[in-house]
């Protein structure tokens, strides 16, 4: 077997391949163009889509030459849903999107050297095609009672499913066949649920060209209950600073569950096998530690946003449990911290509220009797300060970036308040 693919097996990064000893003695023939496409149906990507890039990087660092396409097309189409049609974004709105997952998705390939990476947009060969071309040239290889068998076409059939999405599997294909015409391109990667557009695109090839082609799938990553990977409570965990916070990022992977740590340490680490069996055996005998959650939340993210960044996040953790000084924080991190605590907005007229409201309203206490006895008990913290007269007020020095108050009962119960006016 082709050590990549012994590494991809290892990591975890396979789940569906055309015919794996195929691709194997492909991979070991020579340096493979191969592609993954990113659909701008948002104006970031995200953890699923990292795994992709994960892969990317896989195959770029064995020689492999990688394509990573932006759909400025299929973006505008959207792949069908089990859960019913897309609501289709303005063309200024998706042209726009493209442009940021360019930048973002380009972070993470070298565009340099003899393997270096290709960046591309399939409106380009989509965008002055017409209709009779594309029915005449790709619709004639597509067989409908193949396109019905779909699995998420079957889920849709009797709720609906507009000719627009069902198409859609034909855009994409058509992107694999320029790719090969063009480039050469002979591998699609891609998640699982796109396992039906990635066959077809494959047939595609056979059918119009005579060629032959490859794909691979990576298994859709969930969380030990079964639940989707990278979904939290308060919405999915983007990649974009401005929409997941470098600290809430950070976070995330540090609440990584003992049963799954080690299977996303594989995917989103590059650490060797042994640190691997290392942490791992630390999570088997010592979970207490987290010493694989912290590895894998570290190393996360360096990669997407920084050291520093990550460096900042690990300083703002240990502030928020007296470890630190939170008034040294900046006001985004702050502004995460508060997020994620789902701080309580509170009013402020002649004078602030009071240490007891703040305790109340952030929810770490049931009620103000319960937040007068942790006062007495000598466990209620303002901004880290402990707190000894039940009748204290916030004042204006408690607020942290003039809005914000962390308030602790004991040494884990934490939430927060922002004062607003």
């Amino acid at each position: 077997m082709n050590p990549v693919i012994e590494e991809l097996q290892y990591r975890g990064f396979i789940a569906h391949s055309t015919d794996l000893d195929e691709l194997s003695a492909h991979l070991d023939a020579g340096p493979v163009r191969f592609y993954v496409g990113f659909d701008p149906t948002a104006p970031s990507i995200h953890m699923g889509n990292l795994v992709q890039l994960m892969l990317v990087r896989q195959l770029q660092a064995a020689g492999h030459r990688p394509i990573l396409l932006v759909g400025g097309s299929t973006g505008l189409i959207g792949d069908p849903k089990q859960a019913g049609e897309r609501n289709l974004n303005p063309k200024e709105i998706v042209h726009e999107w493209v442009e940021r997952i360019r930048q973002q998705v380009s972070k993470f390939v070298d565009f340099e050297g003899d393997n270096g990476a290709t960046l591309v947009n399939n409106y380009d060969w989509t965008a002055e095609l017409s209709t009779l071309d594309f029915l005449r040239e790709i619709g004639k290889h597509f067989p409908v009672n193949r396109m019905l068998d779909r699995e998420v076409v079957k889920a849709r059939l009797e709720s609906g499913i507009s000719y627009t999405e069902f198409s859609y599997v034909l855009l994409q294909s058509l992107d694999f066949l320029e790719l090969y015409r063009r480039y050469g391109c002979t591998l699609q990667t891609g998640g699982s649920d796109q396992w039906g557009n990635l066959t077809a695109g494959v047939e595609l090839i056979r059918r119009a060209d005579a060629g032959k082609a490859h794909a691979l799938a990576t298994p859709l990553l969930t969380k030990a209950d079964g639940t989707k990977f990278g979904k939290t409570e308060s919405g999915t965990v983007w990649l974009d600073p401005q929409m997941t916070s470098p600290y809430a990022f950070h976070q995330f992977f540090l609440n990584a569950e003992d049963e799954m740590v080690i299977a996303y340490l594989k995917i989103f680490g590059n650490r060797s096998h042994d640190e691997i069996a290392e942490l791992e055996r630390l999570t088997e005998e010592e979970p207490h530690r987290r010493a694989a959650q912290r590895a894998l939340a570290d190393d996360v993210t360096d990669l997407v946003h920084s050291p520093a960044e990550r460096q900042a996040a690990t300083e703002a953790a240990a502030a928020l449990f007296g470890r630190g000084d939170l008034q040294a924080l900046d006001v985004g991190t702050l502004a995460a911290i508060a997020k994620e605590l789902e701080a309580a907005e509170l009013p402020t007229g002649e004078e602030l509220p009071s240490v007891i409201d703040a305790f109340e309203a952030s929810g770490i206490v049931k009620t103000r009797g319960e937040a007068r006895r942790a006062i007495q008990e000598g466990g209620a913290y303002v901004n880290n300060a402990k707190v000894t007269d039940v009748n204290a007020r916030l004042t204006a020095a408690d607020l942290l970036a003039h809005r914000y108050a962390i308030v602790r009962r004991g040494k884990k119960t934490v939430g927060a308040v922002e004062i607003v006016s």
